[in-house]
């Protein structure tokens, strides 16, 4: 509970949040904190944790009714995921020109365990088709990487739509 409402204040004010706004934010004593954490330090550690867990946007994938055609689901799925980086890198950011955390630094959680779930995932909004022309886990790699190697600030890039449209019909026309 407590975590949950740090987040927000860790993105708008990075590591100098005060132990008094998390307090707050969260309807607690300020006391309460340091029994459930050892420092703020601590508390901010388990904010990192929990913002890089894919545990929500795997809820909303799972979500994703199978009766939709393809191109529907992977917008679904892509929504999702974009949702989930924008807020992972929003609270990392802060973090980081705040000070707290450094390039590099190793970090709590596997990175690659996530990917997998996630891919894993999608991977399922796949398995309805009968016409896919590779595996859908490896379509699956293909979509996730076409999609997390977007620029959210590169406006002549692809929308959404135009790269699932690309991605399930190619760049040629026919």
């Amino acid at each position: 509970m407590i975590v949950q409402a740090v987040l927000p204040l860790v993105v708008e004010h990075g590591a100098a949040v005060t132990t008094a706004q998390i307090a707050r934010a969260a309807g607690i004593g300020e006391g309460t904190i340091f029994r459930a954490f050892k420092d703020k330090d601590e508390l901010l550690d388990a904010c990192v944790a929990e913002a890089l867990k894919p545990d929500s946007v795997l809820a909303v994938i799972a979500g994703i009714p199978l009766d939709q055609p393809l191109a529907d689901r992977l917008t679904e799925a892509a929504e999702a995921l974009s949702a989930h980086l924008e807020r992972m890198g929003a609270l990392m950011g802060a973090l980081h020109s705040s000070g707290r955390l450094k390039r590099g630094e190793p970090r709590k959680g596997s990175r690659a365990e996530s990917f997998t779930a996630m891919r894993e995932a999608i991977t399922e909004l796949f398995t309805p088709e009968d016409r896919l022309r590779l595996p859908a886990e490896q379509l699956a790699g293909v979509f996730m990487s076409l999609l997390f190697s977007r620029r959210r600030d590169d406006q002549a890039g692809l929308s959404t739509a135009e790269l699932i449209d690309v991605f399930l019909h190619g760049a040629v026309s026919a």
